[in-house]
């Protein structure tokens, strides 16, 4: 979609609007072009594009020295690339499809002082009467000529593959002279990794599901320098030698990362319905089929009629985190199959399943198909009484997860419990202390979780929530001094723990916290004396 957007670099993009009857000049050169007929949308033709013209020209005393008209045979042309007059390449590219206009050419953007004997006389300003009949679409792909890409056949909707999707397409390769060096009536391959030559998956990353193209491929990226021997039924691509490929893609297989380490891939074997997707706590229905690397088969859920279909809850550890993780980004009727890496799958222990063992350390695939879920309510699902019930429910699942040393999955708990009871303007009193104990308790929970991940920023924002709410709050001001301490921090940590001990002098957490941050001021104020000390030498000796 992006290179539909671009400007050509080094190029002014002409911004006159044209009038039937009145003429204005394009660029600075002394162009002038006349509207005669409208043409019909928007669009104009672009550098590299194939245009076909109807033309008439003639001197400025109306001497005609040649016509495509008169011949009966519309002249056609590669826009841009010097094949034409430098009038015409400029004038064309701001007309539209059936558009008729007069174009006034200067000598400079003509023959100039030479002509064109003996028809056209040496300084000669020439007239050009020119309808666009049509043009096809060529793009200059990577910008820098080296794979024009002409349009044959359009492609449905406006996805186009990425580098980690599996694309299948039709190929011929041929060389410049028309002698076939490659074909296939059907491969696939992954875009990043790609096949045949560069000019492939540079190309496909550009088109549709079913459109075709031909490509005129440069060198660079074909086979280059060293050219291609013939192998099989491949021919031999001679060095330097340029290539048109006249290429189909057929489909593709959407793969995405659900890791953004990589580590759980999904590749979409069937595209599901609509745009909702199961959130955190969703009751889901799936077929499932689980594989080692060697082909065993360790689990197969639902696919019998007798039996049924396999169902869990997400984000409650009830599947491997890969798959918990990957059903979280499906469709219903989305078939995907999944490549999970063992740190999200069954770890480096052994695990026996309901047909085979998986071994330690195991790569596992799965193919699941998401046949139904049912979402967990959000708070804008619930009345007052259910939010509060749901808050307090959240809170104790992440205290039993905080309590298991699973820092991640309790703050997400705590930050769920927070949004039911985020916006309590139309709760009554009552609600609105117990709401505001609930928000007090899981901020500072999670302010807690925060600082086991080492999430200093993140802890100081969530213990300043709680003293926004109880500017006295003990805990808060010895979570944020933690949090400032290790954000280095110093001065701002010592006013949150002199606070602290103020209210609750006999704190001994708030006591113990206070010597470690004295002793950081002083090893502090060592390291500032030693840097500085050593400084004034230096400027002593430069000095002397």
């Amino acid at each position: 979609m992006e290179e539909d957007f671009d400007i050509p670099g080094g190029e002014e993009m002409d911004l006159g609007e044209d009038k039937v009857g009145e003429e204005r000049e394009i660029g600075s050169n002394g162009l002038k072009k006349k509207l005669l007929k409208e043409g019909q949308g928007w669009e104009t033709p672009e550098v590299g594009d194939e245009v076909k013209v109807h033309y008439t020209g003639t001197l400025l005393d109306g001497t005609e020295f040649d016509s495509s008209r008169g011949r009966d045979s519309p002249f056609s042309f590669t826009l841009g690339q010097g094949q034409v007059i430098k009038g015409w390449d400029e004038g064309i590219k701001t007309m539209k499809k059936g558009e008729n206009a007069i174009f006034t050419i200067p000598p400079e953007l003509a023959y100039g002082e030479s002509g064109s004997p003996p028809t056209i006389p040496p300084n000669a300003t020439l007239q050009f009467d020119v309808e666009l009949l049509s043009w096809t679409s060529v793009k200059d792909i990577c910008k820098d000529g080296g794979i024009f890409k002409k349009i044959l056949t359009e492609g449905e909707k406006w996805e186009n593959p990425k580098d980690p999707d599996e694309v299948l397409v039709k190929y011929e390769a041929r060389l410049e002279d028309g002698k076939l060096v490659g074909k296939s009536d059907g491969v696939e391959f992954t875009v990043r990794e790609g096949h045949y030559c560069p000019a492939l998956s540079k190309a496909v990353k550009t088109m549709k599901k079913g459109e075709k193209v031909v490509l005129t491929v440069k060198p660079q990226y074909g086979f280059g320098e060293k050219g291609k021997p013939a192998q099989g039924e491949e021919g031999a691509v001679p060095p330097n030698a340029s290539l048109e490929i006249t290429l189909e893609l057929v489909s593709w297989k959407t793969v995405s990362e659900v890791t953004d380490d990589k580590k759980v891939i999904k590749k979409i074997l069937k595209e599901g319905e609509g745009y909702e997707r199961p959130n955190e706590g969703a009751s889901v229905k799936v077929k499932l089929t689980g594989k080692l690397q060697d082909g065993t088969t360790f689990l197969s859920k639902g696919h019998d009629e007798e039996e049924k279909l396999f169902e869990f809850k997400t984000d409650e550890e009830q599947v491997v985190d890969g798959l918990d993780r990957a059903v979280l980004t499906m469709k219903k009727g989305e078939v995907a199959l999944l490549t999970i890496a063992p740190e999200y799958a069954f770890g480096s222990s052994e695990s026996q399943q309901e047909l085979a063992v998986v071994p330690p350390n195991s790569t596992v695939f799965f193919e699941v198909e998401l046949v139904s879920f049912e979402k967990e309510k959000e708070s804008w699902d619930l009345n007052t009484e259910e939010k509060l019930e749901a808050t307090s429910k959240k809170k104790e699942e992440g205290n039993v997860l905080f309590k298991a040393g699973k820092y991640a999955r309790a703050s997400k708990r705590y930050e769920k419990a927070v949004k039911y009871i985020e916006y309590d303007s139309s709760f009554g009193e009552e609600e609105k202390k117990l709401a505001k104990t609930l928000k007090v308790a899981c901020n500072l929970n999670n302010a807690a979780c925060k600082l086991k991940l080492k999430d200093y920023k993140e802890a100081e924002k969530l213990s300043t929530k709680v003293l926004d709410l109880e500017s006295t709050n003990v805990k808060a001001l010895y979570r944020r001094a933690q949090a400032y301490m290790q954000l280095s921090d110093l001065d701002l940590a010592e006013l949150d723990i002199k606070k602290a001990l103020e209210i609750d002098p006999n704190n001994r957490d708030v006591k113990l916290e206070y010597r470690t941050l004295r002793e950081k001021v002083k090893e502090n104020n060592r390291k500032e004396a030693k840097f500085y000390g050593n400084m004034i030498n230096k400027l002593t000796k430069i000095g002397s």
